[in-house]
């Protein structure tokens, strides 16, 4: 089993923005409205606070109560649709019951778009066009697994899970005809009939369903390539709060080629995306 080491692949992405940024001739400013207080909503803004901090570039955070109304932060959004020094604008997900989140990811400027949401940037991806963003967590394990030297093209890759964060956009972009993807992706879900005999049969396994240990060895093919994107929060048996993914390591590690672990996989990843997003929006925008 090889351990697939996505803190350190992160940090090897945001060393080299590092240096374009400091060459760049302005600031670069990302905004993140977030309404209410989900713990780790509020665990990844403070990681996304931090990265910019390193990197040099303006993070303007607004912390909104949950019951602030949705025509709140959509005014909220047209601002910064409007401000120069805005490269990137990103809305904290999730958004409280009585949001509707596509109205809210169609306000955003598709230019300034880095969580590569709003539809014109999913068409893009979709239909294998250049100039837009694609979504930072699909696009952070298309590159865990490309720079790890774990062959994609022509794989059987299977995403547990369709949501419109991972899922769907995962399977959109390991399909198109371009360096380090050419895979033959399955999408199971909740309703999908023989899900394992579906999952035992993926060259790599992408775990996304939000649930925890749900991915155990009976469901994994030996040799597999087993990425996790699970991040839920459990007790331990003394009552201390600790990270764990989708996958049940301790029983999948041992079958696997290749996993990624939970923390330091997918998380730095989505992270460092978000940045070079945000930076090539500046490059975009002069």
């Amino acid at each position: 089993m090889n351990l697939i080491d996505g803190k350190k692949i992160a940090s090897q992405i945001l060393d080299e923005l590092a240096k374009k940024i400091a060459r760049f001739p302005r600031k670069i400013g990302l905004a993140v409205l977030m309404v209410g207080d989900n713990p780790g909503s509020q665990a990844y803004v403070r990681m996304k606070k931090k990265a910019c901090a390193q990197l040099g570039i303006d993070s303007l955070t607004e912390q909104l109560d949950a019951d602030t109304s949705p025509e709140t932060v959509l005014q909220k959004i047209e601002v910064l649709n409007h401000t120069p020094a805005i490269d990137g604008i990103l809305v904290q997900l999730p958004l409280p019951d009585h949001y509707n989140p596509q109205q809210i990811t169609r306000a955003i400027d598709p230019n300034k778009d880095v969580d590569g949401f709003h539809p014109m940037n999913v068409g893009k991806l979709l239909l294998g066009e250049d100039g837009g963003f694609i979504p930072c967590t699909p696009h952070g394990i298309q590159l865990l697994l490309e720079k790890s030297q774990i062959e994609i093209a022509g794989k059987h890759v299977v995403i547990v899970g369709r949501s419109n964060i991972v899922g769907k956009p995962l399977a959109a972009l390991l399909v198109q005809k371009r360096r380090g993807c050419n895979a033959t992706v399955t999408i199971v879900h909740s309703q999908s009939e023989h899900l394992s005999d579906i999952t035992r049969t993926a060259d790599i396994l992408i775990a996304a369903i939000g649930q925890p240990h749900f991915i155990t060895n009976k469901l994994v093919k030996p040799g597999a390539v087993v990425v996790d994107v699970g991040i839920n929060r459990m007790q331990d048996e003394t009552g201390n709060v600790k990270l764990v993914g989708d996958v049940d390591f301790s029983s999948v590690a041992p079958i696997a080629s290749w996993i990624t672990p939970v923390p330091g996989g997918v998380g730095p990843m989505t992270i460092a995306l978000l940045m070079q997003n945000t930076y090539e929006s500046a490059l975009r925008r002069g």
